[in-house]
């Protein structure tokens, strides 16, 4: 489906097909593009939101926005970058909204594809700028980076995973990629071994069981 708007088609293709295009230059984002990106995560939100089986938790339509606006310029700064430099900060905004378990996963629609653009980052030049501060916006939404090395040691995970559904698809994501520098944090650990009950063996046979 193309709509002649580089930001849309970006967001279609990624998530359809999982692969991305890079354009010859960095263009501005309308706000019609903005309405129409929003549009289309509430559709995708509510696609996903059959798997979690919730209708408390909504769509978070400007942060999916902005995750998707740094989606998208950080895969295009991955070739152009002449000029860029002072631009970096406008590209790549920091979050400034609410930080909840709707936020959470609707930014979760494009972050999910993140530690992918940093890794290809770092193989191109490990010192780049840019790499940073996509890691620090990971480390905030990072349920999207589950299987990515990230560094996590202030998080109180009591409280991180107190919402039922958030924390049960955080244990599944884990689970998914066998992300073993989370299954092996003592609470995270005591909450999958609960989980897996007699089943261990089946789920993770090699995950240890971490005492405190």
């Amino acid at each position: 489906m193309k709509t002649n708007s580089p930001l849309l088609d970006t967001l279609f293709l990624l998530r359809k097909e999982e692969c991305i295009t890079i354009f010859t230059d960095i263009q501005e984002i309308s706000q019609k593009e903005e309405q129409d990106a929003a549009d289309y995560f509430e559709s995708e939100f509510e696609k996903e939101r059959l798997e979690f089986l919730s209708d408390q938790i909504n769509c978070d339509h400007k942060t999916a926005v902005w995750a998707a606006k740094v989606l998208y310029h950080s895969a295009q700064l991955y070739l152009i970058r002449e000029n860029t430099a002072k631009d970096l900060n406008k590209l790549i905004p920091s979050f400034k909204g609410k930080r909840d378990v709707s936020a959470i996963l609707s930014a979760d629609l494009l972050l999910r594809f993140l530690p992918q653009i940093i890794s290809v980052l770092q193989n191109a030049d490990p010192e780049d700028t840019l790499i940073k501060m996509l890691e620090n916006i990971l480390r905030q939404f990072h349920y999207s980076g589950i299987g990515f090395d990230l560094d996590l040691e202030n998080i109180n995970w009591e409280e991180e995973l107190k919402d039922k559904t958030y924390r049960k698809l955080y244990l599944e994501r884990i689970v998914e990629n066998k992300a073993y520098k989370l299954a092996e944090i003592p609470y995270i650990n005591q909450l999958l071994i609960a989980e897996f009950g007699m089943y261990k063996e089946i789920f993770w046979k090699e995950l240890k069981i971490i005492s405190n």
